[in-house]
């Protein structure tokens, strides 16, 4: 990924800029009807998700090389097949079905249960919750043209989260993308930074911050003067209803973020808000409505205190990297000989950027919730650093 001033970036296409400017009038009559300001989190929520026009509910390519970023199922199946290892165990004592959050292009869901199959630790069923219509439409693609007719017909597509759930609820880069609050630490006290717009697009504006929610959560951090960060309550709310629904199991998430200390760091005054554009990285969240990702790193201590109270325990937290070794990942790759160049070298070079500290194996983290869980998780067996949150 390259960070890049929005000056370097690529053109879109017309018929791309026709979209983002039907997406950007739409958000502009939202400002208008609210006096003319509302919170980052609702100018973030229809960015990416207004119905036909939001990113993730329009039809542009957001995947792979041709898309603007990589996930880790995207990059190696031996992401999934780590993962399998996991998934296994929870499914071996629940004796359940599999939940996966925004399933992406298909691919995490195809390879785990590929994997899956040969561990002979099948799902009852592998459910999958996906707001996008057009996404849904791909991984449909993707699992019918390359999965055995016995486990496609395990696989549902759910428009809302089931009343009961026994088994594992997984979810890669799902918290990153819930909206955002912006809070700032000013002199005269707290802010909430939003959105309003002039003749020349969207613009900043600041609205003191006295009481609520937000206020309080805010004032917990003691941020220091001048300082800028986000807050998502939001995610807070979907961790509460997983936990709600999840009678026996495991809540998987892996994501990029930190523990609150780590967040909420003095040299990280700015926070941690990113877009992501063509492969390229940037910090306009106003540029190209529609057309582009928006991000903030994930408060994992927050993710674990919600979790708490809604009466989970806290099953396991460590680096991305960590937690595929403990699955295997270097036996799976050892499937495959060193003397077989052609098929080895790319999956050495793709399980290099999934576990390199200075690529996806430290930023990313990965945290387990549960219920009625006995056994130790088999992806947290060493370097687990739950006492870190």
């Amino acid at each position: 990924m390259t960070l890049l001033p929005t000056t370097g970036l690529p053109e879109p296409t017309p018929d791309a800029l026709a979209h983002s400017q039907q997406l950007a009038d739409l958000i502009r009559e939202n400002i208008h009807s609210s006096s003319g300001w509302i919170s980052f989190a609702e100018f973030m929520q229809l960015a990416l998700y207004a119905p036909g026009l939001g990113y993730y509910s329009a039809g542009a390519k957001k995947f792979g090389k041709d898309g603007d970023f990589v996930t880790a199922p995207e990059i190696s199946p031996l992401f999934a097949q780590s993962l399998a290892k996991q998934a296994a165990q929870v499914l071996q004592q629940t004796q359940g079905s599999i939940l996966e959050l925004g399933a992406g292009s298909g691919r995490l869901a195809l390879e785990l249960l590929l994997e899956l199959q040969s561990l002979e630790q099948l799902p009852q069923q592998y459910l999958i919750l996906e707001v996008s219509a057009q996404l849904r439409q791909q991984q449909r693609e993707t699992l019918e043209q390359h999965l055995p007719a016995g486990l496609l017909a395990r696989v549902l597509w759910l428009d809302a989260l089931p009343t009961k759930f026994n088994g594992l609820v997984l979810g890669n880069e799902v918290l990153d993308a819930v909206p955002v609050h912006i809070v700032k630490r000013q002199p005269a006290g707290l802010c909430e930074l939003g959105v309003g717009a002039d003749t020349q697009g969207f613009v900043w504006g600041e609205q003191a911050l006295t009481a609520g929610q937000l206020y309080a959560a805010a004032n917990r951090l003691e941020l220091a003067p001048d300082y800028t960060t986000e807050l998502c309550p939001a995610a807070g709310a979907l961790l509460a209803s997983l936990a709600a629904m999840l009678e026996s199991g495991v809540i998987l998430m892996i994501d990029y973020g930190f523990s609150q200390r780590e967040y909420y760091h003095p040299q990280r005054s700015e926070g941690t808000l990113m877009c992501h554009y063509r492969h390229f990285a940037h910090g306009d969240p106003f540029l190209y409505p529609g057309l582009q990702d928006i991000t903030a790193h994930v408060d994992f201590t927050a993710m674990a205190e919600v979790g708490l109270e809604q009466g989970m325990q806290l099953l396991g937290y460590c680096g991305q990297a960590q937690f595929l070794i403990n699955c295997g990942i270097t036996d799976i790759l050892a499937r495959v000989s060193p003397h077989d160049i052609k098929r080895y070298a790319p999956l050495a070079s793709q399980a290099q950027k999934l576990l390199s500290p200075a690529e996806m194996g430290e930023l990313f983290k990965v945290i387990a919730l549960g219920k009625g869980v006995t056994e130790d998780l088999v992806g947290f067996s060493r370097g687990d650093r739950r006492h870190t949150l």
